[in-house]
């Protein structure tokens, strides 16, 4: 008998085997479902039609802003701007109007932020869910029909992270676990706790400059931290990815959240960190632009031919089995 599956996202060897069962796909799917891609890619008239959906399932909190930004990323990560926003929404039993209607404004908020509209989706209260959930889906259109995947990274590549980590799972971390963090130093937890805001978690900008700039692949890390995200774009393009761990950027806040909690902030939720890749000779333009804009970013490692996987400074980082933020929450 098998052992349940844990929370969070379905392990990737499932994941794979069950996106492989599936029959062909249309000459029209430019990039249909593969494990470490953000979005998809159809053809259309107009270029590339690119979506991506995700729900808000860890944190009850912020969950309208939180939901259009972490969608927004998926398209933008493909080189694409954000455009069309759909939402379903589910809400526990007892749920006031004004709960709603602030749920509502600060999706509109976040909206706003990325250049997209809310165009359509489904509202509900049910005793299925605890939480408010969303679950989200954002569209853009390539007019030009191309597109940046996970998968383009090659070898001798340098991998640029831009925005610190873990900047999310702070937010939700500091929110959720509040009665356990009661030792941190007040200024840190409430840095923490305003992690959504500031530094925020869209890479919505970055990615588009990042694509604008040349970057051979682009790729968002969510659950599972960087650890996770540095695993699925090194499987995306099947080559082994060599850090150092110096140079990575850290959201210093996140880590004390994480010491106090017993989490490891390499497998803690990073929205707000951007993986790119470049070639070596744009990797200098693209540090300067994304420092110009504004936005903290530095080149953590390289890639390399080999067996596909992620070392830091030489030790391998194997891929969390589930998010850290999931495991301290449980």
């Amino acid at each position: 008998m098998s052992a349940p599956i844990p929370t969070g996202k379905l392990p990737a060897t499932l994941l794979a085997a069950l996106l492989a069962d599936g029959p062909p796909l249309p000459p029209d799917v430019l990039l249909g479902p593969r494990p470490g891609e953000d979005a998809c890619a159809i053809r259309v008239p107009a270029g590339a039609l690119v979506a991506a959906t995700d729900p808000i399932t860890l944190t009850g909190s912020g969950v309208g802003a939180h939901s259009v930004l972490v969608n927004a990323n998926d398209v933008a990560v493909m080189g694409v701007r954000p455009r069309w926003f759909l939402a379903t929404v589910l809400l526990p039993e007892g749920t006031l109007e004004a709960a709603v209607r602030g749920l509502f404004a600060e999706m509109r908020l976040a909206l706003e932020e990325v250049g997209a509209c809310l165009v359509g989706g489904h509202t509900e209260v049910t005793s299925a869910v605890s939480q408010p959930i969303v679950v989200g889906q954002m569209l853009g259109l390539a007019e030009d029909g191309a597109f940046v995947c996970s998968s383009g990274v090659s070898p001798g590549d340098v991998v640029v992270q831009a925005g610190p980590a873990p900047v999310e799972g702070a937010a939700v971390l500091a929110v959720e676990a509040a009665g356990r963090l009661r030792e941190i130093d007040p200024e840190t937890l409430a840095r923490a706790e305003e992690a959504l805001r500031a530094p925020g978690i869209s890479v919505v900008e970055p990615a588009l400059l990042c694509s604008a700039l040349g970057a051979s692949a682009l790729h968002d890390p969510t659950e599972g931290g960087l650890a996770a995200g540095l695993a699925e774009l090194a499987d995306a393009s099947g080559l082994r990815l060599q850090v150092r761990e110096h140079d990575v950027l850290w959201f210093e806040p996140g880590r004390a959240v994480c010491q106090a909690l017993g989490a490891d902030p390499w497998a803690t939720l990073a929205s707000g960190t951007l993986l790119a890749s470049f070639p070596p000779q744009r990797v200098h333009e693209a540090l300067a632009a994304l420092e110009q804009s504004g936005v903290p970013a530095r080149a953590i490692g390289r890639a390399a031919a080999g067996q596909p996987g992620v070392f830091v400074d030489g030790r391998p980082l194997p891929p969390p089995t589930r998010d850290e933020v999931a495991r301290v929450l449980e």
